[in-house]
């Protein structure tokens, strides 16, 4: 790959992070509840596929901090993302560029990791009482299933037809399959 070509796919990176996190912003309302944001994860899964670890862990991080400053959404808008979208990508590309793995590291980075993560923030920094180290599991998880289902159902049709293959290389970003087996790796 020459130069011009990488200098196009970071371009092409940068701006589809920007539409993630705008696309994040707009739609982390629906479905919301406090301590589930289905989603955000379906947004951290597709970041996770399309870019990879490091972009996603980004991503994750500007929509929290942009949800919590402009929406007034406590700090588990962070803590309830940024595990899971750098696990994500992680097991995403460990695994070769399977989509269920990418799923798995989102349940577990944020619906396990995240989730207890969260009590120490709330409880110390926002002065929650009455809470445990797993009193956010269940809805973290709850929500990891609902966006991490989404996700799966979206980027396996992606996968089927080959368009995840082309916007990954358009991209610039490791491949794994070309677009004719993947549909088999989902």
């Amino acid at each position: 790959m020459g130069y011009q070509q990488r200098s196009d796919a970071r371009v092409y990176r940068l701006v589809v992070m920007a539409m993630l996190i705008g696309l994040g912003v707009v739609i982390s309302p629906i479905l919301r509840v406090e301590g589930m944001c289905p989603m955000a994860h379906l947004i951290n899964i597709t970041c996770s596929v399309l870019l990879g670890p490091w972009y996603s862990f980004v991503c994750a991080t500007i929509i929290g901090i942009i949800r919590m400053t402009t929406m007034g959404i406590p700090p588990l808008a962070l803590t309830g993302a940024v595990f899971g979208a750098a696990l994500s990508g992680i097991l995403y590309r460990a695994s070769g560029g399977r989509i269920w793995a990418a799923v798995l590291g989102e349940i577990i980075g944020t619906g396990l990791l995240g989730a207890i993560v969260s009590y120490p923030v709330m409880t110390l920094f926002y002065g929650r009482t009455g809470l445990t180290w797993m009193f956010y599991v269940p809805s973290f998880i709850a929500g990891t299933l609902i966006g991490g289902t989404i996700a799966f159902f979206l980027l396996t049709a992606l996968s089927r037809n080959g368009t995840l293959w082309q916007i990954q290389k358009k991209l610039g970003i490791q491949l794994f399959a070309d677009p004719h087996k993947q549909a088999h790796q989902a």
